[in-house]
């Protein structure tokens, strides 16, 4: 049975209304959409084509995170 992975995700909309959606995990793990749904179709074959590496392929198998936050921070 192939082994399920949790991967984070951040997706953040651009000044041109585009939403940018990047997998930290993978360098150069990134791509967008005009919604988030796009953009998140378009994220799993970004991975797909990442995982062809093997170094990814490593990254991968030590990904195993107990908890994923995200936070932001105003900074003036």
């Amino acid at each position: 049975m192939k082994r399920k992975y949790h991967l984070p995700i951040l997706i953040e909309k651009d000044e041109d209304g585009f939403y940018i959606a990047e997998c930290p995990l993978f360098s150069g793990c990134y791509t967008q959409g005009k919604s988030i749904d796009e953009a998140l179709k378009n994220i799993r074959e970004v991975i797909e084509l990442c995982l062809e590496e093997e170094e990814n392929q490593k990254v991968l198998k030590n990904f195993n995170p107990q908890e994923i936050s995200f936070h932001t921070l105003l900074y003036a």
